[in-house]
Parts: structure tokens; sequence; C-alpha cells
């Protein structure tokens, strides 16, 4: 469903991707995980199309997005969460979500997305900008969730939020994936919350991937050896 290849990102004169390479399955959570700075929301904007690629593919169901602008790309079916959540503080609950709906041509919210965050129900019309920052990141989930995606983008989910909700946000994340065998790629530093999602984990440092591992084989000792400072 989701395959990025060779793709190679600068700014200017300074490379900062290096040849990724990443393949994910429908049904399938693969986390990007690094120390700040070696690539994680470079790569994330790039697959958006935030960032222009220098050279390589993002392939969606077969069709090449890498030339294509974000709003393209959300058509094809690529949602991004992003780090900072930047959901629509002056804008309720209720019409953040249906910004999400535009690309669908629809306005409804699917019952679902409230389901799956039942406190936004709860808060539909209360502004964006007065939820805590763990109800602001479940928002933002689901106003990705409103574009009825085939591959969702989460960059460093758990930033700024209470332990209590990343155990919620990890919850809901295995849910949607089962619920709608979507593609989900995690970038993020948090170990724990990783090895509880992920059936996938990729080691970015300094633009590269560096070490891979699948769930059930995954090296905790390798990988935290990896985000250590």
């Amino acid at each position: 469903m989701f395959d990025v290849r060779n793709l190679n990102v600068a700014y200017g004169q300074s490379r900062v991707l290096h040849g990724i390479d990443l393949s994910v399955a429908p049904g399938e959570i693969v986390a990007v995980v690094g120390r700040n700075g070696m690539g994680k929301s470079t790569l994330m904007k790039s697959l958006m199309g935030v960032i222009p690629s220098k050279s390589g593919e993002v392939v969606i169901a077969g069709t090449d997005v890498a030339a294509m602008p974000s709003h393209a790309r959300v058509k094809r079916g690529l949602a991004y969460v992003p780090q900072g959540r930047q959901i629509f503080g002056t804008m309720t609950v209720e019409e953040n979500i249906e910004t999400g709906r535009v690309v669908t041509g629809k306005s409804d919210i699917p019952d679902e997305i409230y389901s799956l965050f039942p406190i936004l129900a709860e808060f539909g019309k209360r502004r964006g900008g007065n939820l805590s920052g763990g109800q602001q990141q479940q928002l933002a989930i689901a106003r990705a969730l409103a574009s009825d995606p085939k591959i969702l983008l989460l960059d460093e989910p758990t930033e700024g939020i209470q332990p209590s909700i990343i155990k919620d946000i990890a919850k809901v994340l295995k849910e949607i994936r089962d619920l709608r065998n979507l593609c989900i790629v995690v970038c993020e530093q948090m170990l724990s919350f990783v090895l509880d999602i992920a059936d996938r984990v990729l080691v970015i440092e300094n633009g590269r991937i560096v070490h891979t591992n699948s769930n059930g084989q995954i090296d905790e000792a390798s990988i935290a050896s990896f985000l250590a400072v």
C-alpha cells in the first residue's frame, strides 16, 4: 500500500535524508525512532509534501505522489498528524474534525470517530484551544481520520502528553489499525510507546535508516542505545 523508495531530501546544499526506503502493508504499524535532529520530522514532512524531496519515490497504492502537492496526496489517501498537533484553536472540536472531511466531499462526521474518541463527542462545541494537550492530540488524530485515509502519519504523538493519555493513544491507534486496516507510520522517541504499538521498528540516524526490527524480535537494548544521548 505504501512504499518509499530511495528518498533524498536536502535543505539547499545540505542533504538531510539519504536514500530512505520504507514499505508499509495495510494493517501494519511501523515506528521510526531516533534522537532529536536525526531526520524524523523531515521524513514526515517530506512524505506529506510539506518539504520537497530531491529525488526518490513516495508510492501510494501503486501511484508515485512524490511530485504532487500536499492536498493531492491527501486525496490519494495520505493523512498527517503533525508534531505539536496544530489544531485550529479558535474553532470548535466539531469544526476542526469537519475540516478533515473537506477532501471527501462530505460534511457528516462518522460515528466511528466519536466512538474512538468519546471525549470529543462530549466537547464537540468547545473551542480546540481550550482542550488539554492530550485532548488536542486526540482531536488532531480524529481530524486526520476524517479524511478517510489509507495511510496515517504521526509525528511525535506523545510529545507533551501525560502518561495516562499516552496509553489511551496507543490503544486507539491499534483500534484504528484493526477497524480500518490502515498503514500507520509513527515517528517517535518514547521507546515504551513504540514497543507497545509497533509491528516493526526502524531507527533513523543522521538521515539514514541504520537498524530495523520486527515485533517479537525487537532488540530493545539495541534500539535504546541509538536513543541514548
